[in-house]
């Protein structure tokens, strides 16, 4: 972008961070779970005609709009994706704008990332006169649960139906370990991909100065727990980033009573698709066997999460050196691998894509709180940062090749 252009889009965006700031508050009240965000589809609705910018729904809540620039004649796509729908929290904040539905609660900034969005599309319905091609707004449904909604969106077809090429599709997420005013990025694999295990070790319950009658769920899933660390320890490649957590140990009986049965609840997560098939099919066959073979029952369920996000090195690149060009030098961050899980891995495997930090950490800030933590908030100064980057990019994206 062109330096003027800079300046008035640096003007821009401090006239509407006001308006994004109470966006996002007015979102953070609502929140609403995955694949149920109906107010929320319709607030984004509410605002995106207020801008006059047509738009169409999808996967149900999901909000797609599309600005067309008026530059010059061309085939290519931006995509710009927000995820839209909250967690089952129950919020321990004291802020105004604290959540008013109990146990649901915005703790991984989509609330950031939809005013977010709304913000760069307000800026964006301005410029079309200064990019080619088009740049589609997503505000995606169900990031935060298996399926997700991406996969969703890439079934319905809608982004095809655009016609033309997508050049590159652009997310981004707050991020408490970087801080305010910076930006992360990793070229090539950045997030891993999610599975989870559900297992049921039905055993036969008694008195606990009695085991020799009982068969002790409680030992076996133990011991099965112990087992399965293996899979990690002596299976993976230890170039392979790789971790097998079970969150949940359910044996509901008492000091002196052997229960009839345990439930346990895990997830694995890793870097290589194949590794990651191996590794899902040996832990179902070792949940199987090894309760059966000390005398008790398995029921194994295995559900199948995100795939592991892989950033286009040359878009990653790209959105780097234009961060530093028109944002500074010193803004762009290098990552390191993050073994959380994203369904925007699924944009990944079909179009060139890439997905960001955008920094919330301020150390002069009260105490700062992870996602997914009941506390967590962020610096909505960092707005500033995040409409900047998406629009910056996007407009740079499309008329690279059509200057």
């Amino acid at each position: 972008m062109k330096e003027h252009m800079l300046n008035e889009l640096h003007e821009k965006i401090e006239h509407i961070f006001p308006g994004v700031v109470e966006i996002r508050r007015n979102i953070h009240r609502n929140p609403e779970l995955s694949f149920q965000e109906f107010e929320t589809s319709a607030y984004i609705q509410q605002q995106l005609a207020a801008l006059d910018i047509p738009f169409e729904l999808v996967a149900g809540t999901g909000v797609v709009a599309v600005l067309t620039g008026e530059k010059s004649l061309s085939d290519d796509i931006v995509v710009l994706r927000a995820d839209i729908d909250a967690l089952p929290i129950d919020e321990q904040n004291t802020v105004s704008y604290k959540s008013e539905n109990k146990g649901v609660m915005h703790a991984c900034g989509h609330d950031f990332h939809t005013a977010n969005l709304l913000g760069v599309a307000s800026i964006l319905r301005d410029y079309k006169k200064e990019f080619s091609g088009k740049i589609v707004l997503l505000f995606q449904p169900a990031e935060e649960k298996i399926p997700g909604g991406a996969i969703q969106i890439l079934e319905s077809g809608i982004l095809e139906s655009f016609g033309g090429t997508i050049k590159a599709v652009l997310g981004l997420h707050v991020s408490p370990r970087v801080a305010v005013g910076k930006v992360g990025l990793r070229a090539g694999r950045f997030m891993a991909s999610s599975d989870e295990f559900y297992f049921t070790i039905k055993g036969r319950g008694g008195h606990a100065a009695e085991p020799h009658r009982a068969v002790d769920p409680i030992m076996i899933a133990a011991q099965l727990l112990t087992t399965l660390q293996q899979v990690v320890s002596r299976k993976a490649n230890p170039d392979v980033p790789s971790v097998l957590t079970f969150g949940r140990f359910i044996g509901d009986g008492a000091a002196n009573v052997i229960p009839e049965e345990v439930k346990l609840a895990g997830t694995f997560r890793t870097m290589d698709e194949a590794w990651r098939k191996e590794a899902l099919e040996t832990v179902a066959e070792i949940a199987g066997t090894l309760p059966v073979s000390l005398g008790a029952k398995a029921e194994i369920e295995v559900r199948h999460g995100y795939p592991a996000l892989y950033n286009d090195p040359a878009l990653t690149q790209k959105v780097k050196t234009i961060i530093a060009e028109t944002m500074g030098s010193d803004v762009p961050q290098e990552l390191e691998i993050w073994m959380a899980a994203e369904d925007f891995a699924y944009y990944s495997y079909r179009y060139p894509s890439l997905f960001m930090l955008i920094g919330t950490n301020n150390e002069d800030s009260s105490t700062q709180y992870g996602l997914h933590n009941p506390q967590f908030n962020l610096d909505e100064k960092a707005f500033e940062t995040s409409m900047a980057v998406m629009v910056n990019a996007a407009i740079s994206l499309l008329n690279e090749s059509n200057e």
